[in-house]
């Protein structure tokens, strides 16, 4: 069980409250925000999911080419499993790694088609931002009885707000990536060069080879992400000789990808691999290099910044950002929140996931009472409930949800068991949008 502190957690609405009448909110249709879906739906509580995605797993196929370190066992919820089960699904094969879009297909569509989910879905609705209803986040008296008030816009564009008795915030963090300036702005001249910039895991293989190929390209960034990128970038090499390729990193080295013991096999080899592209001479180092200003140069992007006290200038054809993913916060702004002021993850939470000290296997198990804030009633869970830290695996993720439902439903004895069952081996994930 995780270690708690000694602040107390807002008791749940009672059940004769008025707020019981109303569905709790799910902002997101990913692995995560169907996960809460199927745990309501087992506990008959009602609820609607919004996603701004017109398909199940929207992000997740953005980067649905890349393979996962954790295998199948650990990538799909108990109470998902138990609906589709009904249904006659049988469960892909427990040891083997999927890649993304596997989960998509197999898992995620199943799920969100299930009929004790399908009509709760909402597709193509963004969630522009959570209040209270008639309550701005200055106002007290009354406040854990009032409605949450989601404002909505609506596909055909139209915005309206709606009512919750809670909210799930499952709606993750890939589409708010950090920037690629080191000091976490968008670095001077940014506008200039942002569209020879890629995201993080472009599919160098298809989708994004025509673009890539004999092309300089520079891949900014440190982790897992980055190092699948890099791989494939020289794999590239193979078939267009002309394809080049440069790793920028802003330390003398990137410790996450040592090819030391690790407890994913996967993962290990992924930093083998690419120490031996380096050594090779396929994958170019410029190590140390902060990166301040960016500008076009000819058909290409010119970074300038600093190297130790020195300044410094790298010229590339295109640049791939794999610098991590941040939460979106500027939705919730009218919510007491309570944030860690590092990490930007619940409080209570932001030390258990801090990744100077962990690394996806030794996170604590956590509930609702480490994602709980004075907001009574809300809670970030999934990717963005890590905040900035890219420690997430979704087994725990799922353990997070669980809980949180058995909260809302009054089961306090349920809801304060959390735990995690974790083999030797580890579930750990990519880094990619931080899944699973």
């Amino acid at each position: 069980m995780a270690l708690l502190d000694l602040m107390p957690v807002a008791a749940a609405p009672r059940p004769d409250s008025r707020l019981t009448a109303l569905p709790v909110a799910i902002i997101g249709a990913g692995p995560i925000g169907l996960a809460a879906a199927a745990h309501l739906a087992e506990r008959d509580i009602p609820f609607v999911i919004y996603e701004r995605g017109h398909v199940p797993g929207a992000a997740i196929r953005e980067w649905g080419h890349t393979r996962l370190f954790s295998p199948w066992q650990h990538l799909v919820d108990d109470a998902a499993a138990r609906l589709l089960a009904d249904k006659g699904w049988q469960a892909p094969p427990a040891g083997r790694a999927p890649a993304g879009a596997e989960i998509v297909s197999a898992y995620l569509e199943p799920l969100a088609a299930h009929d004790a989910i399908a009509p709760a879905v909402r597709w193509g609705v963004e969630v522009l931002a959570v209040t209270r209803e008639g309550m701005d986040r200055t106002r007290t008296r009354g406040r854990s009885q009032a409605p949450f008030a989601l404002r909505l816009r609506l596909s055909d564009g139209t915005v309206v707000d709606e009512t919750a008795r809670a909210v799930v915030d499952a709606s993750g963090t890939w589409g708010n990536a950090n920037p690629l300036g080191s000091g976490g702005l968008d670095p001077l001249g940014w506008d200039e060069v942002s569209d020879r910039v890629l995201r993080a895991l472009p599919d160098v293989r298809e989708r994004d080879r025509a673009r890539l190929a004999g092309r300089h390209v520079t891949v900014v960034g440190a982790g897992h992400s980055a190092a699948n990128t890099l791989i494939d970038l020289a794999a590239l090499q193979d078939d267009e000789p002309g394809t080049r390729v440069t790793w920028l990193i802003r330390n003398p080295s990137a410790a996450r990808l040592s090819s030391g013991d690790d407890e994913l096999e996967g993962r290990g080899a992924l930093g083998s691999r690419v120490e031996r592209l380096v050594a090779d001479g396929r994958i170019e180092v410029v190590d140390r290099f902060e990166i301040l200003r960016v500008e076009a140069h000819g058909d290409g992007v010119r970074l300038h910044g600093r190297r130790g006290d020195d300044a410094a200038a790298h010229d590339t054809d295109l640049v791939v950002a794999a610098t991590g993913f941040r939460p979106q916060l500027d939705m919730l702004r009218e919510l007491r929140l309570e944030l860690d002021d590092i990490v930007e993850a619940p409080r209570r939470l932001a030390p258990l996931i801090d990744p100077n000290m962990h690394s996806c296997g030794t996170v604590s198990p956590h509930g609702y009472r480490e994602l709980a804030h004075p907001e009574s009633g809300f809670f970030i869970v999934g990717m963005k409930s890590y905040g900035r830290a890219p420690t997430f695996l979704l087994k725990t993720g799922y353990e997070q949800v669980r809980s949180v439902v058995a909260w809302l439903a009054g089961d306090a004895e349920s809801a304060g068991r959390v735990e995690l069952v974790l083999p030797a081996t580890g579930v750990c994930s990519t880094s990619a949008g931080g899944c699973c």
